[in-house]
């Protein structure tokens, strides 16, 4: 994953520890699927000096970050880090609160249910859950997928103070100008969209045979944001199914979900 999708590091910061920095940067190279990665191609996706590269491996390999492979030269990750995705998760009360509310209404509408959150200018699956019979992307924990043209990274944006918001999107355009302008009609309008009914569609935006619907989940004290989403291929999850179906119940699990009852349509006008 390349630097570009940073949206903390901007140089002017005097607290801010590149070395540090750095040596999460090659954590966050590893992707699902990857059977193992050298200095060589670590070096290409962080956009860092080789040299650079070697020191930090051999770093995070000693502290098991990184496990390495003598007869391939490849590096995987360790177990120090599934330990703190671990924590991480075991930590997040959202996640468990969430789990049986989503698999209900999986099971109910045969279809796949999931929470995610921020990281960077993706947004991180944090639970999933399918109906026994549902035909779904292969998305799980941990997966990520782009914030500006998917329902549930448009949902979390749409849910944030707009100054916030507004620092996202710039970044987005640094990292995307060919699109930008397209990126950036989508996400105007879910914010209008969640506004008005509290869910938000994706309709082939991210990829062309995929359809979704994005729900914002504000905590009542406001100190964290999620999305809820609903997704599938484009021939089961129709715009009339996501418009007078899905999303009305998305809305309906985010707000037992905040334990309020209350959707971001009634947080927003009561701040």
């Amino acid at each position: 994953m390349s630097r570009d999708n940073d949206p903390t590091e901007d140089g002017k910061d005097r607290q801010f520890v590149t070395a540090l920095a750095r040596g999460l940067e090659i954590l966050r190279a590893f992707e699902p699927g990857d059977g193992g990665l050298g200095n060589q191609e670590l070096a290409e996706r962080t956009k860092l000096p080789k040299p650079t590269v070697s020191r930090l491996t051999h770093t995070l390999k000693t502290l098991g970050y990184l496990t390495f492979d003598d007869s391939t030269g490849l590096y995987q990750l360790g177990p120090s880090v599934l330990s703190l995705g671990y924590s991480f998760l075991a930590n997040l009360d959202i996640r468990s609160r969430a789990r049986p509310l989503m698999q209900e209404m999986a099971n109910d509408v045969d279809a796949a249910i999931s929470l995610g959150t921020r990281d960077r200018l993706t947004m991180l699956y944090l639970e999933t859950c399918r109906g026994d019979g549902a035909l779904t992307l292969r998305l799980d924990v941990g997966s990520r997928i782009p914030i500006a043209e998917t329902a549930m990274g448009r949902a979390f944006l749409a849910a944030l103070p707009e100054e916030e918001r507004g620092y996202l999107m710039d970044h987005i355009e640094r990292k995307d100008p060919e699109r930008f302008s397209f990126l950036k009609d989508g996400v105007d309008q879910a914010v209008e969209d969640v506004a008005t009914r509290g869910f938000t569609l994706s309709l082939a935006d991210w990829h062309k045979d995929v359809h979704a619907v994005g729900v914002p989940v504000v905590l009542p004290d406001r100190s964290a944001v999620f999305a809820l989403n609903c997704g599938g291929p484009r021939f089961l999850l129709t715009k009339e199914l996501l418009e007078e179906d899905l999303g009305p119940r998305l809305v309906r699990l985010a707000e037992t979900l905040t334990m309020g009852g209350q959707s971001f349509r009634v947080v927003a006008a009561n701040p």
